[in-house]
């Protein structure tokens, strides 16, 4: 049940600057912006896509293996990975890089001014997805441009069934070449943004792009999630969080869920209410890999979320009880 994540590692250092930038950058002069902003605030988390998917899979004792590249300065990422018992041996360090890095700075608008370094992510193309081995499930998440053709060419010629998440890296590629990724694929997801960017790209509508795959997944943010699939829409409702504290990696959670019932031949309905389940975990927390459930508070939360569905589809399920 081995589950091939090939993706990002990343850094991402949140700086939060306790005023407005609109009140520090003059509109006349744009033109030659020079600006400094005081950020006594700063946090660094372990990120990147493919590390965010492999903690919440591990979390779930998915045995995910992470493909990626890493820099130097990899050695703290890495000890967390180690800490937690996830796969490293498909992740290649490329000398005399700095690993991928996110340096993000909001103010108290939420506006954010974000600079993005790929460092060693560039070459993640030098990993081959043909060193895993008894691999039954692959995603190809974010990545080198480079790479995410090469580890999905190669999914598709060793006959691994894989996920194609083009996420931010969607505006590298034109309308063709995305059309090249889909009809290799066995999964696509996305989120409504995205949807709609390839449906312009590619000139398919959604239920044209979801009989190319076995199943169309589009994320809706609050608003849940549409599986299609088997030529039918599985609406699938968010389940409650505990809090909101921060989006970011909520998308990375909720494609663990995925990856895992998909691997072991869940229903569409059960996959997609696993992966709310990761998602409404993940958001009550900041950053991508501090949440810290235990397997038996992820089945809690799972199972009551299936329950409250019976019961919105079936009323006298609950007077029954009584």
């Amino acid at each position: 049940m081995k589950i091939l994540i090939c993706g990002s590692l990343a850094y991402d250092t949140i700086m939060v600057f306790p005023d407005q930038f609109k009140n520090h950058i003059l509109a006349d002069k744009i033109h030659k912006l020079s600006v400094a902003f005081l950020v006594p605030e700063m946090r660094r988390e372990f990120g990147g896509t493919a590390g965010n998917i492999a903690y919440n899979l591990q979390l779930l004792e998915g045995q995910p293996q992470i493909m990626a590249t890493t820099g130097d300065d990899f050695a703290p990422y890495e000890a967390w990975l180690n800490q937690h018992h996830i796969d490293t041996q498909h992740i290649k360090a490329i000398a005399g890089t700095y690993t991928a890095q996110a340096f993000i700075t909001t103010d108290m608008d939420d506006n954010q001014i974000t600079a993005f370094h790929p460092g060693a992510m560039q070459y993640a193309h030098t990993n081959s997805v043909n060193e895993a081995k008894d691999i039954a499930l692959a995603i190809i998440a974010p990545d080198g441009r480079d790479a995410m053709f090469q580890h999905a060419k190669e999914c598709h010629e060793a006959g691994i069934p894989f996920m194609f998440d083009p996420g931010q890296g969607l505006p590298m590629f034109n309308g063709e070449e995305l059309m090249h990724f889909i009809e290799m694929a066995d999964y696509l997801a996305v989120n409504d943004y995205e949807s709609q960017v390839i449906q312009d790209k590619t000139g398919l509508s959604l239920e044209q792009l979801a009989a190319k795959v076995k199943a169309l997944i589009v994320t809706l943010g609050s608003e849940g999630s549409h599986i299609y699939a088997d030529g039918q829409r599985h609406d699938i409702p968010c389940v409650k969080a505990d809090k909101v504290v921060d989006p970011t990696g909520c998308g990375d959670a909720y494609r663990a869920g995925l990856l895992y019932g998909i691997v072991r031949g869940w229903d569409w309905k059960a996959c997609g209410r696993l992966a709310s389940t990761m998602g409404a975990i993940k958001i009550a927390s900041r950053g991508g890999q501090n949440h810290q459930p235990s397997r038996a508070e992820i089945e809690n939360i799972y199972s009551h979320a299936l329950v409250q569905d019976a019961l919105k589809e079936d009323p006298s399920l609950g007077q029954a009880t009584h």
